[in-house]
């Protein structure tokens, strides 16, 4: 929940409209017309999640930004636009050209020099530069070195947490920085900017640690809200459904991953009868664990509404 927090809060940045209630729902249960959203939700979960996994056999390097960039683009609206290769052509930041752009990243031909010089700093172990004010210098050179046609603002800040997670700061990926900054998304861009405009890199480490406190605050929080919930629910909610127990700590259990379902996701993801799952669920609908959301007699969704609530 907390990827798809962190890839929902991201997507949002640049423009996509999907709810962390839509991104985890499964692709029949999205309307056709927000689809292409969700893809790229879905798209940075699966970009993030197979990152951390190579990170065990590559260090963070060109080559992961690659693979990870393509897997960011995969059957989405950037498809066409050189998935998981730097950039062969001039880009440019805000205005309908490079004539009234906001800003200009440097040309392509200096793209995998800029981006070697890039790479080296993050693992040159030797700066004595603190983890948290290092990862904000790299993150604000990625973003203007801009490296790929699209999909530059994502994959920089999947780098945060990439960052945090090689260096052991985190142990999961569960620091949602994308939420402080899509609250403050102008200030986001302006701090950025003024490093470009004014050389005041002191400016924009300022905000990015602020940005990394307040987040790390509120995951903390969340964390407690969780332990808090799960003891409520399974140490007193569905204690009182007797022999009905081990399924509903199956269903809970399920539930933590993917806090909206379907009946029929029930029948197949717990592996029970049609019936059975109607039956769970409605007493779920008692207990107040599961809310009802269509309001429709068929093709219902279920919310996981008090932990869901939570990521909200």
């Amino acid at each position: 929940m907390h990827v798809t927090k962190e890839a929902t809060k991201s997507s949002r940045i640049e423009g996509t409209q999907t709810h962390i209630e839509d991104a985890i729902l499964k692709i029949e249960n999205i309307n056709p017309e927000k689809r292409d959203d969700w893809q790229e939700v879905q798209n940075y979960v699966s970009a993030m999640n197979n990152a951390i996994a190579s990170l065990e056999t590559l260090p963070l390097s060109n080559r992961l930004f690659c693979q990870t960039h393509r897997i960011l683009m995969d059957n989405a609206r950037g498809k066409h636009k050189q998935p998981g290769e730097f950039r062969r052509s001039q880009n440019w930041i805000g205005g309908s050209s490079i004539r009234d752009a906001i800003f200009v990243p440097p040309i392509h031909d200096d793209v995998p020099a800029l981006m070697n010089d890039l790479e080296k700093f993050i693992n040159n172990e030797e700066i004595n530069v603190p983890h948290l004010i290092r990862i904000a210098i790299a993150h604000y050179q990625f973003e203007t070195i801009h490296p790929f046609l699209d999909g530059n603002g994502r994959l920089g800040r999947l780098l945060i947490t990439l960052y945090l997670f090689r260096y052991m700061l985190l142990h999961k990926p569960t620091l949602y920085l994308s939420d402080f900054l899509e609250k403050h998304k102008e200030l986001y861009y302006d701090n950025i900017m003024i490093v470009r405009t004014k050389n005041d890199l002191t400016q924009w480490i300022k905000f990015f640690l602020i940005a990394v406190a307040e987040t790390a605050n509120k995951g903390v929080e969340t964390f407690k809200h969780i332990l808090e919930l799960r003891k409520e629910i399974e140490d007193s909610k569905i204690l009182h459904l007797g022999k009905r127990v081990p399924l509903a700590k199956n269903l809970i259990q399920y539930l933590y991953k993917r806090p909206v379902i379907t009946v029929q996701d029930t029948v197949e993801d717990i592996s029970v009868t049609k019936a059975t799952a109607n039956s769970i669920i409605a007493e779920f609908e008692k207990l107040g664990i599961l809310v009802e959301r269509t309001g429709f007699k068929r093709n219902r969704i279920f919310v996981f509404e008090p932990y869901l609530s939570l990521f909200r």
